[in-house]
């Protein structure tokens, strides 16, 4: 819904009218089936880029729209995110060298990208989530000054009427309560695009929900999201979770997300397809219409069906059907929207033409596979893919096998077939796929990140480390070779980023706290056994209530029966505290001033970490 101005639908009538064109649509869209109008050949590809926006010191940086205008080419686009862009490449016919020119043309936009972020002190980073991001940068201040992208927040907001709750679990865990859809801005990714001959897009879309998971498998690139550790492909449980318009319910919710993999196989025709959608989710938005699509039919016109496009931009399935017209001819395609952004445009690349040669390489034997196997299987093998990328055990053809051997084993040969069935040059397809089984003897990038962070998380706190792994991710990115060539880091005694340091970088986040109910002799306890001289107190609500320290407690050492009183009776209310984005020489200075050993970190009023004279060393 890019190209289109939208509202959002207000009154009886606008929805009337909007309803109106949209199943108009639909009709259109089945007499274009019923007539053999839609496109069967050539089949075509296409691609968007995502990418992220970083300043000197590697984190976020929010001028999407001054660089925008700056590069001046219609190829780019916004995203939600002030500090992210989109490049809409070209859609080139498949076969031959298409996949080296689709590559060719990435690198000289993504070239044209650079030499204007460089004006203005930024640079571009590809990755599926950006691992210097911090809640900070995805709130509604950071969302892109353009009017469809508040429309659509606030729609979503007053559909759910109430906050987002995001849980999810992996090495680490994250809950957050967010306000807003702007944590859709933390997901970058490579959306590819594949034509297919609508005699057969059923079937089609059928095999590529039975591929999904093996095929985001070896190409999983989100692990870390706000410096916590998690799925291989975080981006498939953020972006589920952050524009979710089903409201929290003690009742069994069973309205399906629309962000989702879907809930079975699709028979029919491709028409029931966007059929299902309408009738599972409802429309928020609207736009103008000038011309009824099956009136333009009847005058020999090709409709653009925008009614329908436009609801079809507000469902997400991983594979989500397209319909489009490309040189006065309706076509349809799959947009594969799984695949995350980065770190290379060569891994890139690679990642289409493994999917696009399995896509075209389906064996007689896997026709009509929702006819053989069970859905479930297939969706069962995509979230195992998003939580363990290439250590994933997948469910396939009736046993379990390893990512690894599926894909050497099958899926690659598979590949190798479809793109020369195609016509892809044999150079093209032996250059690209080689990259994919490397990375399947190597590692992928999800597997680099997490092995990398844990290194630089033994000699740096979290924050730092972040900011870190996203400068080495930027120098890897830049010297252009495939991510299974990366090795690991070498230790880095000194942060090049030492003289811009501000408190988060060193404040301790995993802090020991008590409530003021608690006993003095609980805190002399966990002081001695975690060798801490400061305790903060906090009250259910993780708000600072007081302080307690070391030399507060001594004279209760020799006192047994007084280490019964309540920590009310013994700590300081009057605290002085810092906010996380001080500067480390402010903080020294505070603490100066004012004779202190600790300062505690606040956000909010909440107690976010603590720092000691210890962590200026």
């Amino acid at each position: 819904m890019g190209d289109l101005k939208v509202t959002k639908l207000k009154t009886k009538k606008d929805r009337a009218n909007y309803i109106n064109h949209l199943l108009n649509d639909i009709k259109a869209l089945d007499l274009m089936i019923e007539k053999g109008m839609i496109e069967e050949e050539p089949l075509r590809i296409g691609a968007e880029q995502e990418f992220c926006l970083v300043n000197k010191q590697f984190f976020p940086e929010s001028k999407s729209l001054e660089i925008l205008e700056d590069i001046n080419d219609n190829h780019f686009t916004t995203e939600i995110g002030n500090h992210n862009l989109e490049i809409n490449l070209d859609a080139l016919k498949l076969g031959k060298d298409c996949f080296s020119k689709l590559h060719k043309q990435l690198d000289d936009l993504l070239e044209k990208a650079k030499n204007a972020t460089a004006k203005k002190d930024c640079k571009i980073i590809l990755t599926g989530i950006l691992p210097s991001l911090s809640v900070d940068y995805v709130d509604e201040e950071n969302m892109t000054d353009v009017e469809r992208y508040s429309v659509l927040n606030d729609a979503i907001k007053q559909s759910r009427s109430q906050s987002f709750d995001i849980h999810i679990k992996g090495v680490d865990e994250i809950n957050l309560r967010h306000d807003s859809v702007m944590l859709e801005g933390c997901n970058t990714s490579f959306q590819m695009h594949l034509q297919l001959n609508p005699n057969t897009f059923v079937d089609d879309y059928n095999w590529a929900q039975a591929i999904a998971g093996p095929i985001l498998s070896v190409c999983t690139n989100s692990p870390l999201l706000f410096g916590k550790e998690l799925w291989s492909e975080t981006r498939i449980a953020l972006f589920t979770q952050s524009v979710d318009t089903r409201a929290n319910s003690f009742l069994l919710n069973e309205k399906q997300s629309r962000v989702s993999f879907g809930s079975k196989w699709q028979t029919g025709s491709i028409a029931d397809i966007f059929k299902d959608n309408i009738s599972r989710f409802r429309s928020f938005l609207t736009t103008d219409f000038i011309h009824n699509s099956t009136d333009l039919l009847e005058n020999n016109k090709t409709p653009k069906l925008r009614a329908l496009q436009l609801h079809n931009g507000t469902v997400y399935p991983w594979n989500r059907v397209c319909y489009g017209v490309l040189e006065d001819k309706p076509n349809l395609r799959i947009e594969n929207r799984y695949i995350p952004s980065g770190p290379t445009t060569k891994d890139e690349i690679a990642n289409m033409v493994f999917w696009v040669g399995v896509m075209k390489g389906k064996p007689k034997g896997y026709n009509n596979i929702h006819e053989k196997w069970d859905f479930e299987d297939v969706k069962t093998n995509f979230f195992n893919a998003a939580r363990y990328g290439m250590a994933t055990q997948f469910y396939w053809d009736g046993g379990y096998i390893s990512s690894h051997d599926l894909i050497l084993n099958e899926l690659l040969p598979m590949a190798f077939k479809g793109l020369y069935r195609v016509g892809v040059s044999p150079k093209d397809a032996e250059y690209y796929l080689k990259i994919i089984r490397n990375r399947v003897q190597s590692h992928n990038g999800s597997e680099w990140m997490v092995r990398n962070y844990r290194r630089l998380l033994k000699n740096h706190k979290r924050y730092e480390a972040m900011q870190l792994l996203t400068a080495k991710l930027y120098e890897k990115q830049e010297k252009g070779y495939p991510v299974s060539t990366w090795g690991k880091l070498h230790h880095i005694d000194q942060s090049p980023f030492k003289d811009n340091r501000i408190v988060k970088h060193i404040m301790q986040s995993d802090i020991f706290s008590v409530s003021k109910k608690d006993s003095v002799e609980l805190v002399v306890n966990i002081m001695k056994w975690k060798n801490i001289h400061h305790m903060p107190v906090i009250d259910k609500d993780r708000e600072l209530v007081g302080l307690i320290t070391w030399t507060d407690i001594t004279g209760y050492l020799d006192q047994p029966k007084q280490q019964n009183d309540s920590v009310s009776k013994l700590m300081k209310t009057d605290i002085v505290t810092i906010d996380e984005y001080t500067t480390i020489e402010k903080a020294k200075e505070v603490m100066s001033l004012n004779k202190i050993g600790s300062l505690p970190v606040l956000k909010n009023n909440k107690l976010i970490g603590l720092v000691t004279l210890n962590d200026f060393e």
